[in-house]
């Protein structure tokens, strides 16, 4: 059988790191990087059966921590508000060893939010046709790729914002990308704090400035200002 390793970036998530934990600990190895929490976010993932390991503060160089830490065929990126679907582990188990040149190289979960109302379904419809017509999941999806091809493509870069999506251009890059069906549940907290559409605008707007060469670390400052600002 597979192995599977599940990392995951945290910074002050105590009253979130054990749902995302429980979610993929009967499955997988995980291993939760902190980036230097003021709050019990270590004592939690630990006793929620995590393997606690700390990071420079930053989704990328706690995402890359964990990865070169992790043991497993396939590895998965999880947020600390996110909790993946039961039947995820199978579903990747099931794309196979990958020894071939038509091998999946790795990909992302289907997009959900944690919340009942109807608005949200609609983003998550907005997500799956991005995925659709571009190939780009962001990180809220639980990206997962294999671990040498991880290798390979240097990993994600040390970025304080936009890492997710350079990370899955450089994956684009290396081969075929794969969606399955079970869902990546999200909490629905940057869009309470900042409002569906306002949140969803300017996280649009960012990904152009980005495309168009603006500096990541200016996009952090401007993210960070806003209401929704979590990292």
């Amino acid at each position: 059988m597979l192995s599977l390793s599940v990392v995951i970036p945290a910074w002050n998530e105590e009253g979130l790191i054990a749902r995302a934990v429980h979610s993929v600990r009967e499955e997988a190895e995980v291993l939760v990087v902190d980036g230097g929490s003021q709050d019990r976010t270590c004592a939690v993932a630990a006793a929620a059966g995590g393997r606690v390991l700390s990071a420079p503060r930053g989704r990328g160089p706690q995402l890359d921590r964990g990865a070169r830490e992790a043991r497993g065929h396939w590895l998965v990126f999880l947020h600390a508000d996110t909790r993946l679907e039961a039947g995820w582990a199978d579903e990747l188990r099931a794309l196979g060893a990958g020894e071939d040149e038509d091998a999946v190289v790795g990909g992302a979960f289907r997009f959900a939010v944690d919340a009942p109302q109807p608005a949200y379904r609609l983003l998550e419809r907005a997500v799956a046709l991005r995925c659709r017509l571009f190939r780009l999941p962001y990180g809220d999806q639980a990206l997962f790729a294999r671990r040498e091809v991880y290798a390979r493509i240097g990993g994600f870069p040390p970025l304080p914002l936009m890492e997710d999506v350079a990370f899955v251009r450089r994956l684009r890059r290396a081969g075929r990308l794969a969606f399955p069906l079970s869902r990546a549940f999200t909490s629905p907290r940057r869009w309470e704090r900042g409002g569906l559409l306002r949140t969803s605008a300017r996280n649009a707007w960012l990904l152009a400035q980005y495309g168009l060469g603006r500096a990541p670390e200016r996009l952090a400052q401007l993210y960070r200002s806003g209401p929704e600002g979590l990292r």
